[in-house]
């Protein structure tokens, strides 16, 4: 789905567009930051997991510096809404991943897709192709 053609008003963060927004050598960054510009042009509200961050912090981390990481985390912290995940989130995760056992989606992502089912949320900001696996909409850049 072309991010112009975006008319949700909640669209969910994954990792994947956190750390190529973050990370100027991610392969996706261009894209990342030309999304992340029109989702902010059009004021949507930008949604992610305490899972997530806590993802995406590491991975930084482990791809940059903890000067970097932490930013990120404040970044997040300060311009994205935090879904906390719950234990029912977390079973019905798991159960997803029962449900698709021909996918190798990890518990994160199935806990992401159980949080938007949750939710209602049906949009995605992410690379990770598993979340169009799952049915659900992935932005991509004009």
């Amino acid at each position: 789905m072309r991010v112009s053609d975006v008319h949700v008003r909640r669209v969910f963060v994954d990792t994947s567009a956190l750390a190529a927004i973050a990370l100027v050598r991610d392969g996706d960054h261009a894209s990342a930051r030309s999304i992340l510009s029109v989702l902010g042009a059009s004021r949507r509200q930008l949604l992610t997991t305490n899972l997530i961050a806590a993802k995406t912090h590491a991975l930084v981390l482990a791809r940059a510096d903890r000067r970097l990481a932490r930013r990120v985390l404040a970044q997040i912290d300060g311009a994205f809404e935090i879904a906390r995940v719950t234990e029912a989130d977390e079973i019905a995760g798991r159960a997803i991943l029962d449900r698709y056992a021909d996918k190798d989606f990890s518990l994160t992502d199935a806990i992401s897709f159980a949080v938007m089912d949750r939710l209602s949320l049906r949009t995605a900001f992410a690379f990770d192709r598993h979340f169009a696996q799952y049915g659900l909409d992935v932005l991509t850049p004009e």
